[in-house]
């Protein structure tokens, strides 16, 4: 079984060492020690994680993760780069490429694309087929608020059906299927896709929220 989640979450742990906590990145309001301290309480500490979807604990997963930002660097990517402890169904490969390829696809390009410089990878086609097959999963969800209909497009590989039109007709957005998520992330100003429909069409599109949020 190919382990894309995995490689994507050693190469970001890898440009994590390179660059240090202070670095920016494309999370609003984070820099990469909060990135980091980000993806080891989703995988070690439930407790906290808890408090991104029950309000009343909201305040203290805030004040753990900049505790644990703000605690040894290396140390934290180093439990981030070792993954799930065995008790995580995330720690077995299967659940792991399903849960994690696109949460570090997305957070690896977080730090890359945040950084002066930075030039698009191009990713190899098995990876752009696992992507665009996680991609396809989760369109509906990323989509659900968006106020125009959505059709995506990956060239050679198809074309999804995310959303029907409401109050606006449809958008098609095209792209590396690696592009396409971090547009539907609300990695907007950053992913390499195009827009085509009617102009009001596109412009309601591009001033809405994507994503999760």
């Amino acid at each position: 079984m190919t382990r894309h989640a995995k490689s994507e979450r050693l190469l970001l742990c890898d440009e994590l060492d390179r660059i240090g906590p202070d670095a920016p990145t494309l999370c609003e309001g984070w820099d990469t020690a909060d990135l980091a301290a980000h993806l080891y309480i989703r995988e070690h500490r439930p407790d906290l994680e808890a408090g991104r979807i029950v309000p009343f604990l909201s305040d203290r997963r805030d004040r753990e993760q900049h505790r644990i930002a703000d605690a040894d660097f290396p140390g934290l990517v180093a439990r981030v780069r070792a993954g799930a402890p065995a008790w995580n169904p995330m720690s077995r490969p299967r659940i792991d490429e399903l849960a994690n390829l696109i949460e570090f696809f997305v957070h690896h390009e977080d730090v890359r694309r945040a950084q002066p410089g930075w030039t698009a990878r191009r990713l190899p086609a098995d990876l752009e087929r696992a992507l665009w097959t996680a991609m396809r999963r989760s369109a509906r969800l990323m989509y659900r608020k968006a106020p125009t209909g959505i059709v995506l497009i990956a060239p050679g590989l198809g074309r999804y059906a995310a959303k029907l039109p409401d109050a606006h007709g449809t958008v098609i957005v095209r792209g590396e299927p690696g592009e396409l998520i971090l547009f539907s992330y609300g990695r907007t100003d950053v992913a390499k896709v195009s827009l085509e429909g009617e102009p009001d069409d596109v412009a309601a599109l591009r001033g809405s929220k994507l994503g999760i949020g």
